[in-house]
């Protein structure tokens, strides 16, 4: 854990001299991901999404590794919007230690809402086109990859939280926690929890169930 640590902790002067460059609307964020319900080691600019040490990843799985653009360890130019309506430009990048484990994540979210109204402003002016992307579909490799960040991230939630007399609660929780972070999106991830929990996999399908209907 030690060597993980000062892994993570090298990145913190790329993460201020990033968030130097480019203001105070580049917010940088560094995630531990060997301890993914508490994964934010090192924020700076943090007024930018609220992101705070301690908390948890948002959109690493539901967003970053759903992208058919998610190659080579790292998507770039993601957007999400705030609870206050502001739209947020991110790029994530894995980080990796000597033996190729995933142990982090360093994330850049930008808030371009001033530079929308500008384009706005611009767009009343001169004519627009539209621009279309092709998306290349994800290799092989690259969904063997997600698969085996996914794997790491369940056994690091189990492994940081199960004990030898853990309660049914405790169990729904754990998987209400991975249900939100998007776990359950990845194929074999229901199997794969029930594997790592003891459990059988209609059980985690009857937690499942049941933590969408108290939601609703």
């Amino acid at each position: 854990m030690e060597e993980i640590k000062k892994v993570l902790e090298s990145f913190i002067p790329i993460a201020k001299s990033t968030a130097k460059m480019f203001g105070p609307n580049c917010e940088v964020v560094i995630h531990d991901l060997t301890n993914p319900t508490a994964s934010v080691m090192f924020t700076v600019n943090n007024h930018v999404t609220g992101r705070a040490i301690g908390q948890s990843f948002d959109h690493l799985v539901k967003t970053v590794l759903q992208s058919e653009d998610f190659k080579e360890d790292y998507l770039a130019g993601y957007t999400f919007v705030t609870e206050d309506n502001r739209t947020i430009r991110s790029s994530t990048s894995l980080i990796r230690d000597s033996k190729q484990k995933m142990i982090g994540a360093f994330c850049l979210n930008f808030d371009v809402e001033a530079l929308n109204q500008m384009q706005q402003f611009m767009n009343s002016f001169l004519p627009t086109h539209v621009e279309v992307q092709e998306h290349e579909t994800k290799s092989d490799v690259d969904m063997e990859n997600v698969e085996g960040i996914v794997d790491q991230l369940i056994q690091q939630i189990i492994q940081n939280s199960v004990h030898p007399v853990m309660k049914r609660h405790e169990k729904i929780e754990l998987i209400r926690f991975m249900d939100e972070k998007g776990i359950f999106l990845m194929k074999g991830s229901v199997e794969k929890v029930a594997s790592l929990l003891g459990i059988s996999k209609v059980t985690v399908y009857s937690y499942l169930d049941e933590i969408k209907n108290k939601s609703s």
